[in-house]
């Protein structure tokens, strides 16, 4: 198998276009990568990074998006802020077509998809100006969130001139890591978005590899509260996980369809029979990523608030409450986490899927389900069969996106460790993965190579 994908691989760069689509994305994922250890200018980035390094978790919501932003914001860096904003504007904007009529009437006009994703870009300046003013913030007094921290991360007297650089310059790198992965769709192989996503978190696998190795044998001498079945039921999990996150991700409903005989003009086309797939987790990591972005947001605004009101008791313990509740592992957060996964993969199956449009197409071009009536019988159809293996895949995501959060609050395994040893993590990179696997098939498979997930030669090969 092994020999396989090395084989694969090596044909890969035997295609000039494909060659030159990978080695693109590589050398993009490269300059991504660079803006999570360029320090913005007058921060001290290795304080807060030897913090990280010995501190036995990075939870809470900043750790979360340290692991989303591939540890820039351990290093000050200018891109500490992530793509996350660019997400959230996203699923903003997504929202509003939804149910705005006129960004609806527009999403439909001839170019205006443009400018929908014109307004995104803008929003995402905003997200980032919001999210930046919050982030230079807490790097100006890091004693807040991190109690134990010692030293100074900010080099800059003047906090007009802090706010302003910092502010500036975390904006200016999320918005480089946006056009980045959009050229990386547009020139590259796979999405450009999900991979730099992916790359982030993979950029923490040798962090999860020493926090795992620490459970057994600590480093600094000291009693281990784990013993070796901890770890063997861990591998069991990854094991388990990944391969459902495989089988739910290459699932799907074939829903038969009949073709008739028809003649279009002098032309006689013949019937026949087919299917239609229908994924049973036809939204991918979407939600897991709508869910991760969207909460990130209120626990900050209600630190703010409390902040804000610290002269008026009853507003200050109220609005301090709630940031406690709904810290990443509280039950709360875990309920409402649950809760929006099951929402975005509903939303964007009802965004994404149109069974009218389907239903039409199938009409038009002579084909049916059998046993179902054309027309708005086959779009009832469809849309009741999609509701279905939504829910199965909905449940899954659920279930692998709360195992971490489980792992490391009741069974005290640091997060470093959960989150791969869990689901999110793997459950992103497993699907961005096969996603752009099966990218690069396709571009094998026209050109008569062997792909990923097939073995000997392609059928009709000489």
């Amino acid at each position: 198998m092994f020999r396989n994908i090395a084989n694969t691989f090596a044909n890969s760069f035997k295609i000039p276009e494909l060659k030159s689509r990978i080695l693109f994305t590589l050398g993009l994922l490269a300059v991504a990568r660079l803006l999570a250890y360029v320090r913005i200018p007058g921060m001290n980035g290795s304080a807060l990074s030897e913090y990280f390094n010995h501190a036995q978790s990075s939870g809470g919501l900043l750790g979360m998006y340290n692991t989303f932003a591939g540890g820039a914001f351990e290093h000050c860096a200018v891109g500490a802020l992530g793509i996350m904003p660019y997400i959230s504007a996203t699923i903003i904007i997504q929202l509003l077509t939804a149910v705005w009529p006129k960004l609806s009437k527009l999403a439909r006009e001839e170019g205006g998809r443009t400018k929908i994703v014109q307004y995104g870009r803008y929003l995402t300046v905003l997200l980032c100006l919001g999210q930046g003013f919050y982030f230079a913030g807490q790097y100006e007094n890091p004693q807040k969130i991190f109690g134990n921290f010692q030293g100074q991360l900010v080099m800059i007297d003047n906090r007009v001139i802090y706010y302003i650089i910092a502010v500036t310059v975390m904006t200016t790198g999320t918005m480089l890591l946006m056009w980045l992965g959009e050229q990386i769709t547009e020139r590259g192989i796979g999405n450009g978005v999900s991979l730099i996503i992916t790359i982030g978190i993979l950029a923490r696998l040798p962090n999860a590899c020493v926090a795992l190795k620490d459970m057994f044998y600590p480093s600094s001498g000291e009693a281990t509260h784990h013993i070796e079945g901890t770890g063997v039921l861990l591998l069991i999990l990854l094991a388990m996980v990944i391969g459902g996150v495989i089988a739910i991700t290459q699932a799907q409903r074939k829903i038969p369809v009949q073709y008739a005989q028809r003649a279009v003009g002098r032309k006689m086309y013949q019937g026949g029979t087919s299917f239609m797939p229908l994924r049973v987790n036809y939204a991918g990591v979407m939600p897991i990523i709508f869910a991760s972005s969207i909460l990130m947001f209120p626990q900050p605004v209600f630190n703010k608030l409390a902040e804000w009101s610290s002269g008026t008791p009853f507003f200050h313990n109220f609005f301090w409450n709630m940031a406690q509740m709904l810290n990443p592992g509280s039950i709360l957060y875990m309920f409402i986490y649950a809760g929006m996964i099951l929402f975005f993969s509903y939303f964007w199956v009802a965004t994404q899927f149109n069974e009218i449009q389907i239903a039409d197409d199938l009409k038009k071009n002579g084909g049916y389900i059998p046993g179902v009536r054309p027309g708005q019988g086959t779009s009832d159809y469809l849309h009741k069969a999609m509701s279905r293996i939504t829910l199965a895949g909905a449940i899954f995501l659920t279930v692998i996106a709360t195992i971490p959060i489980i792992l490391s609050r009741h069974l005290q395994i640091p997060q470093d460790v959960s989150q791969f040893f869990g689901g999110t993590s793997i459950l992103i990179s497993v699907g961005v993965l096969l996603d752009t696997m099966r990218q690069m098939e396709s571009h094998l498979m026209m050109r008569h190579y062997d792909g990923f997930l097939k073995k000997g030669r392609v059928r009709g090969r000489f």
